[in-house]
């Protein structure tokens, strides 16, 4: 009876994780995608630099608190399941560990979240430059004179000019730009300069306009989108924490004498590690998801 119980406790922490509709679907089938090949070829180095600079990296006290936070959490739950202390300081160390990558995880946020609000101003700038000097050359040399956007953007656009110039056209310029950030606003406003270049339109007020109000609803859906990623990243943590507990409420049903009995049997200990591991691998694929890059395809 006590086996099944375990059993049980394990089928439904898996069942769960795969069958809570459609968010965390999605929230699986994303864990696929790779923030850092998506902003390759800027290293870590440098967008870790740039979270510094926008002063939101983490400080040794705030690195401190991470370790007594999880690590806290880790030693109370391993001690809960196995009653064992050397089980519980393997648990303890494991989980430090992984404090530099959840550390990795929120710097790429912040630095996707900075590099999409660059993008933002890098396409209405060259739409409202555009209306003016008629050329899509011109309205980069505009944007970039103007002192709004700030590296890597900048630097890119930068690029972008001496590309096109080099190469007596723009098709070369913008794949390089379209390639380092693959935007939607990015790629139907460079397809749209793309045709009006080309085709030689003469009235190209109306398409630009409507561009901008498709680059307005794009930017409103990636907000809501963030709004919606936080609200189910503190759901998931709560309830990720609650299936920890299962085990304290079977301990509760049985008694911790008869469990700790239990305990000596190799099987349940390794059903009580799968638990475990099957969670936290979980609650790390939350924060790869939640962390995931902003307004990218």
């Amino acid at each position: 009876m006590e086996l099944v119980i375990l059993l049980f406790i394990a089928i439904f922490v898996l069942s769960y994780r795969y069958n809570t509709g459609d968010n965390v679907y999605k929230f699986f089938a994303d864990t696929v995608s790779n923030f850092y090949n998506t902003y390759a070829p800027y290293s870590y180095k440098e967008v870790k630099e740039k979270t510094k600079e926008l002063g939101q990296n983490y400080t040794a006290k705030d690195y401190a608190m991470q370790v007594l936070l999880l690590g806290g959490a880790a030693a109370i739950i391993t001690y809960m399941y196995f009653y064992s202390i050397p089980i519980m300081i393997i648990y303890i160390v494991i989980t430090i560990l992984f404090i530099p990558y959840l550390s990795f995880l929120r710097t790429q946020r912040i630095y996707s979240e900075y590099v999409f609000e660059q993008i933002q101003i890098y396409t209405t700038n060259v739409i409202m430059e555009f209306n003016t000097t008629q050329s899509f050359v011109k309205s980069l040399e505009g944007v970039r004179d103007s002192g709004i956007l700030q590296d890597p953007v900048l630097r890119d656009v930068k690029q972008m000019i001496q590309m096109s110039y080099d190469n007596g056209t723009i098709d070369q310029s913008i794949e390089f730009f379209d390639a380092a950030y693959p935007y939607y606003m990015v790629k139907n406003m460079h397809q749209l300069f793309l045709q009006i270049t080309k085709e030689g339109a003469r009235d190209s007020g109306e398409a630009l306009e409507l561009m901008s109000m498709d680059i307005d609803a794009l930017v409103e859906g990636v907000y809501r989108d963030r709004m919606d990623r936080q609200n189910f990243h503190k759901k998931f943590l709560v309830f990720g924490g609650a299936l920890f507990l299962l085990v304290l409420a079977m301990q509760l049903l049985l008694g911790i004498d008869k469990y700790k009995t239990l305990l000596k049997r190799w099987y349940v200990k390794l059903i009580l590690h799968l638990v475990i591991i099957i969670n936290c691998y979980f609650l790390i694929t939350g924060e790869k998801y939640y962390n995931e890059d902003v307004g990218v395809e």
